[in-house]
């Protein structure tokens, strides 16, 4: 009796904890259109639904994403299947920052471009995708995520300092230092979870399903949403003790009580 009671202890303990949802405000920034509707979207849903705001920061539109549609055309379109994916999980303002798809560059211009977006939105949380070389499952990378993550996590720093990007004060922009938790999906090591147990789940995959176009393009790397999404959830969902879930790594910038050497 007592050792069952012990592997129950044991089992909930090595669960990850879920992610702290007392706050209003979230900015999601991703390098391509449907980056955020593979997993992230069903999060939103969740806190959508809770009545938070959560706006949508895209580094490029996503131009150079089907093989036979020319960027001219492609661009266009992925910007309306990003929109229309948006408004299934409750996100009404979609930004676009027009970098160029596939060669995303690195350094201050991408960095200034997103701390200029958390200084007018001011979140308290940003999500974004796994800026690591090796995602989960082992996937390596694709360039334009690992350099979009990376700047959005140095960004949510920059923002709050009034030295870093001064110029932006011309543009009546002051510093936001309130981005307390950077999250990122698709980590290898995630440390928390997001419940998506049914509406949010669901909506989700009506937000993935907005990308037809997209998704007809990949031939015969094509999927359909549904199946997809709910394996991939329901595959998460354990390591929370849950149904469904998304996983996330978050970084810490502004803890939620003193230090522990205090």
């Amino acid at each position: 009796m007592s050792a069952s009671r012990s592997d129950t202890e044991t089992a909930r303990h090595e669960l990850l904890p879920e992610l702290p949802e007392d706050w209003q405000r979230c900015l999601a920034v991703a390098a391509h259109p449907d980056d955020i509707e593979y997993g992230t979207a069903c999060a939103v849903a969740r806190w959508t639904g809770q009545g938070k705001t959560v706006t949508y920061l895209l580094a490029t539109r996503g131009e150079a994403g089907i093989d036979a549609i020319e960027p001219e055309r492609a661009g266009p379109l992925r910007e309306e299947e990003e929109r229309a994916g948006a408004r299934a999980v409750g996100v009404g303002v979609v930004e676009f920052l027009d970098h160029t798809d596939g060669v995303i560059e690195g350094g201050p211009r991408l960095r200034r471009d997103i701390v200029r977006a958390v200084r007018r939105h001011r979140p308290q949380v940003m999500v974004s995708g796994d800026f690591g070389v090796r995602m989960v499952g082992g996937m390596t990378n694709q360039a334009d995520h690992r350099v979009v993550g990376l700047a959005a996590l140095d960004a949510a720093r920059d923002a709050g300092n009034r030295w870093v990007f001064p110029e932006l004060a011309n543009e009546g922009l002051e510093p936001w230092g309130g981005v307390r938790l950077v999250c990122f999906a698709g980590a290898a090591r995630p440390t928390h979870g997001v419940d998506v147990t049914g509406p949010p789940l669901d909506a989700g995959i009506a937000s993935l399903e907005a990308h037809a176009e997209y998704t007809r393009g990949l031939g015969e790397r094509g999927f359909e949403a549904r199946p997809f999404l709910t394996w991939m959830a329901r595959t998460s969902g354990p390591a929370i003790g849950a149904e469904a879930a998304i996983l996330f790594d978050v970084h810490t910038l502004v803890p939620d009580g003193p230090p522990p050497w205090v």
